[in-house]
């Protein structure tokens, strides 16, 4: 191992509350140091650079799953302990975890609910939504917009999408935030636990609407999947569907929440960034796309190296993880000039905050229109909105967001 690779000399600490709080500078030494090094604590090769990430995530040596091809065995793995197992039958069966075959015979059924056409068509209850979200909060004189926007906007739409009834949306974030929190790095046994609690409610929950859908049909995504699962060929079994519903739940909603709060964040800590969008509407669209860069909300995303690879004169063997910084992927200077500015007219804007290749987010455009939505809703309908009182960041590393944003008129 060289000195560039050794994790004592790294400023990457993802538990520690300072770099948790700003790891940007943190990234701007790893680029420095080189293009992979090795971190000890979580046995990982991380990848700081904007042109090694982009060509990772589409580089078919590296997956985000081995058990194509090898067992844990051959793979020179640890099998995860059996008391664990709810967790990863439910993880391991959606498609952002599995390779091609499977991977793409489920991403093209799930696609056939997120064409253009299809998001195009569910403008109006987004934007309607969000301004009812908004017109609460004016008329309360402010609140936690963490709590009282960003979350209950994008889940609303993502539990209408898959037919999931108003009165069964509570536990929904719950669900998601336990299940999540295995994302972290090494993720402690009572985050296991919360896990596979909330795997197995969010399974048992799931299979009954499956039930209940296949009686009576709808007009949603589960039923559309029933569908596939019963008439096409390459149809999905009920756990690939039940893994599906959640993956969409969590990817549907995660990302959006984390990235309206950070957004906002960032909006109130740069007062003429925030001063030229009020001025002017149109920015609104580069505005979403600065704000994911600024402040990515998934910082890391891991890959297995399935064949021999070789970076910058530094092999990495079959069996070894990879662990890509999107975080500081989009602020590398050789990509994006000034990254350190929050420039919401930025034109030359290629981040790559939904990732990229096989596994680029299939809901980026929704996305992209819930944020756009509670942007403009808040603009219009809340001019003179500001920050209450300083918010505190979640301990999380890998899914960066805040614990809530208090905000009055």
């Amino acid at each position: 191992m060289t000195a560039a690779s050794d994790e004592s000399a790294l400023a990457f600490d993802p538990w520690d509350p300072a770099f948790v709080d700003d790891p940007y500078p943190a990234f701007a030494e790893l680029r420095a140091r080189g293009r992979v090094l090795y971190y000890e604590p979580s046995d990982q090769w991380l990848v700081p650079h904007h042109a090694d990430v982009s060509a990772l995530l589409r580089d078919r040596r590296l997956g985000r799953t081995y058990q194509h091809r090898f067992t844990h065995e051959d793979f020179g793995r640890t099998p995860p302990p059996p008391e664990q197992e709810p967790f990863h039958t439910l993880n391991d069966h959606g498609m952002l975890d599995l390779e091609p075959p499977d991977h793409t015979r489920i991403r093209r059924l799930v696609s056939k609910a997120f064409t253009p056409r299809t998001v195009e068509r569910l403008k109006p209850y987004v934007h309607g939504l969000a301004d009812d979200l908004v017109s609460r909060l004016v008329a309360a004189g402010g609140g936690d917009l963490l709590t009282d926007v960003a979350e209950p906007l994008p889940v609303a739409v993502i539990a209408e999408m898959l037919g999931i009834p108003e009165s069964d949306r509570a536990p929904l974030r719950p669900w998601s935030a336990d299940i999540c929190g295995m994302y972290e790095l090494n993720p402690s046994e009572e985050t296991a636990a919360r896990a596979v609690r909330a795997s197995l409610d969010f399974s048992d929950y799931l299979r009954a609407l499956i039930a209940a859908r296949r009686k009576e049909p709808g007009d949603d995504l589960i039923s559309g999947l029933i569908a596939a699962h019963d008439e096409d060929d390459d149809r999905l079994t009920e756990q690939e569907m039940i893994s599906t519903c959640v993956l969409l739940l969590n990817a549907g909603h995660e990302a959006t929440v984390n990235a309206t709060a950070n957004g906002w964040l960032a909006l109130f800590r740069h007062p003429d960034q925030l001063a030229a969008l009020r001025a002017d509407h149109r920015l609104v669209p580069s505005a979403v796309e600065e704000l994911m860069r600024y402040d990515t909300p998934l910082q890391l995303f891991e890959r297995w190296v399935l064949d021999e690879i070789e970076i910058d004169g530094t092999t990495l063997p079959r069996g070894a993880e990879v662990a890509m910084l999107f975080g500081s992927a989009n602020h590398d200077p050789a990509v994006f000039t000034d990254p350190e500015r929050l420039d919401l007219a930025r034109r030359d804007n290629p981040h790559i905050s939904f990732s990229a290749g096989i596994h680029y987010c299939i809901g980026a455009p929704l996305a992209r229109i819930e944020l756009a939505a509670s942007m403009t809703s808040l603009l219009e309908r809340a001019p003179t909105l500001r920050l209450a009182a300083q918010p505190e960041r979640r301990p999380n590393f890998v899914m960066r967001g805040l614990t809530g944003l208090r905000v009055e008129l």
